[in-house]
């Protein structure tokens, strides 16, 4: 996510830089033809370029409202799995205790607050897995790259898991291909012992159990954004309307600006790129926002949102040593 007021010109430059130099090579060679070699048969009118330049304004359009909501949506689940991880971490504090141990009353609030933190990471790693469909790949976010790191790919599961939960649960969880799935189900187990234990009153356990419910219900959420991509054949053909409409755009403006005089034909190329930068650029935004969680610069930082969490859930136990919130790092913050 990008944490500054906006994106700056350069920025911008930087991001698109391969699309304006194949766009500058896209509206030389036609003026070039048409003006030096005098390949005048090679304009075309401009009623069918605008015909064309409609239809992919409305494809775009759609695309990029489409993908919008996908990136909506997704920071509204993480904004749910916070305030329902407050409300873990209340509720277990409130509704477990051991009336003649104060010190184990501790250690089980924070073997449960700690062991939902490692559902916490094992999700984000599970997030940040790559797909076939994401871009993160694509040229203009490895360009891009080299001034942010995801941490997801600098880190190892096992290692960060391991701060949170026993190794006997971590090798559980690092035993199963869905390890997020089955630290709620390691949670789940360990609410039955303490209510069997005569921890946790009946009603209390349920809405515990509810929570965890909840938990598991914020993950489908998420999985489906992450598994179910932007529909191809929508991505597809928006993609190439752009790509025709780009290609087309010189042969159309060459007549027109010869009409304002002998040599203004050369103005086809300076307006040419313009207008053919500002729908490539919208198909490119578009694209790069399918996928909220694959680690982009327009991602849900989910990282730092985990932080957060991990701090709010520490601070509950009274703990003084907690982690300091990730800041973004030349205004990307994930």
């Amino acid at each position: 996510m990008h944490a500054g007021n906006h994106y700056k010109v350069i920025e911008i430059l930087l991001w698109t830089r391969r699309t304006i130099f194949i766009l500058l090579i896209i509206a030389t060679v036609p003026t070039v033809l048409y003006q030096v070699f005098d390949w005048h048969w090679i304009a075309i009118p401009w009623v069918p370029i605008t015909l064309v330049g409609t239809a992919s304004a409305f494809i775009v359009g759609f695309k990029n409202t489409q993908t919008y909501n996908r990136v909506w949506e997704a920071r509204q689940i993480w904004g749910a799995i916070i305030n329902s991880s407050r409300a873990w971490g209340i509720l277990v504090k409130d509704f477990i205790k051991n009336p003649n141990s104060s010190a184990e009353t501790k250690e089980i609030h924070r073997e449960l607050l700690y062991r939902h933190v490692a559902w916490l990471t094992a999700l984000r790693f599970q997030l940040r897995e790559p797909r076939a469909w994401e871009t993160l790949s694509k040229h203009y976010n490895k360009d891009y790259k080299r001034f942010y790191s995801i941490p997801e790919k600098e880190q190892k599961l096992d290692e960060e898991l391991s701060k949170f939960i026993s190794g006997e649960d971590l090798a559980y969880a690092l035993s199963k291909k869905n390890r997020a799935t089955h630290l709620i189900s390691l949670q789940s187990k360990r609410l039955r012992q303490l209510k069997e234990a005569g921890y946790i009153e009946p009603l209390n356990y349920v809405e515990l159990e509810n929570t965890l419910v909840n938990f598991y219900d914020q993950q489908g959420k998420c999985e489906r954004i992450k598994n179910f991509p932007y529909p191809r054949q929508f991505a597809s053909i928006s993609l190439y309307f752009i790509q025709i409409f780009v290609f087309i755009m010189p042969f159309g403006m060459l007549k027109e600006f010869e009409k304002l005089g002998e040599h203004m034909v050369w103005l086809t190329i300076p307006f040419s790129m313009l207008v053919s930068w500002v729908f490539s650029s919208m198909e490119q935004i578009g694209e790069t926002s399918e996928n909220p969680f694959e680690g982009s610069f327009n991602d849900v930082p989910i990282t730092a949102m985990t932080r957060t969490i991990e701090i709010d859930l520490r601070e509950m136990l009274d703990e003084t040593n907690v982690p300091p919130a990730i800041q973004p790092v030349n205004n990307i913050l994930l």
